[in-house]
């Protein structure tokens, strides 16, 4: 008797639960993203779309100790140290290739921030010909809905620096961040 006096009220800590599961915004991996831009610097206009994909997020042995290493040697330590991770997915924008190291998904309200940082430059804006020396990652930062949609930017040449809670963020770059619009690609 006592067991079915309480059975409606596991029942709707269960209906609750499920409820808030499904509401709860995630992005499923491996995913990958067509991510347009389009830059303007004087009269140049340069519009592409570049392909992120990512297998999996960084794992959380990997992402202290490349944390750890940013926060206690600053970024001439924390470049070996992301460089000697193994490949999580890739940046492409025609034959140009840049392998990605780090990936962060942080819950928003609605969706989630993901960040990715690759160990080499992808591109610097808006003459190759002018590299600058130290600008060795790139970095995008997008923010992402359930069905992996959303906007960003991403600094094809960059430096990251420790944020107050240990993430990796943007610290310097060698040009303006280029502004995103991305899409899950289908079937992906």
């Amino acid at each position: 008797m006592r067991s079915k006096r309480f059975t409606p009220a596991i029942a709707c800590l269960v209906v609750c639960l499920a409820a808030a599961h499904a509401t709860a915004q995630t992005v499923e991996y491996p995913l990958t993203l067509a991510a347009s831009a389009q830059v303007t610097k004087g009269a140049t206009t340069i519009a592409t779309t570049f392909t992120i994909h990512l297998d999996r997020l960084i794992h959380e042995t990997f992402r202290t100790r490349v944390t750890d290493a940013l926060k206690f040697g600053g970024y001439p330590k924390f470049l070996p140290a992301l460089r000697a991770l193994p490949s999580i997915g890739t940046i492409e924008v025609g034959a140009r290739k840049v392998e990605l190291k780090y990936a962060r998904e942080d819950k928003r309200e609605k969706g989630i921030r993901l960040v990715l940082v690759a160990d080499q430059p992808l591109f610097f804006l808006p003459d190759p010909a002018k590299a600058k020396a130290g600008y060795e990652l790139t970095v995008v930062d997008l923010n992402l809905d359930a069905k992996g949609s959303g906007t960003g930017t991403m600094a094809g040449a960059a430096r990251v620096k420790p944020a107050p809670d240990g993430a990796v963020v943007l610290d310097d770059f060698a040009e303006t961040p280029v502004e995103l619009v991305v899409r899950r690609l289908p079937g992906k």
